[in-house]
């Protein structure tokens, strides 16, 4: 399977960059992306960097990519990798928001 995942940069070249991501380095195409200070954390996928993360955001694509692992070892105990989900009401997107209440008016 192929996911995308954040990767930091730990050294830049023209039109390239040393990425660290669990414990292990890959150079990581940074053409789409253009080239990133050392820190940046980059989504990547097959040795490519596609988008530019906030620290905060490849934490939550880790933390996801870790409940799927867990998951298919057969791990149940997931919540702790979602701290911003759980004890929450779920929310519809806007869009749909707006199509409830339409439909509740008009009953």
């Amino acid at each position: 399977m192929c996911i995308g995942m954040p990767m930091q940069v730990i050294e830049t070249a023209q039109g390239h960059a040393w990425c660290q991501a669990h414990g292990r380095l890959h150079r990581i195409d940074t053409l789409l992306v253009g080239d990133q200070p050392v820190g940046t954390w980059l989504l990547t996928f097959l040795g490519t960097a596609r988008e530019v993360l906030s620290a905060q955001r490849a934490t939550q694509i880790n933390a996801a990519l870790q409940a799927v692992d867990l998951a298919m070892q057969g791990d149940a105990g997931l919540d702790h990798l979602f701290p911003d989900l759980v004890d929450r009401e779920p929310q519809l997107p806007a869009f749909l928001r707006r199509s409830a209440h339409e439909t509740t008016t008009e009953d």
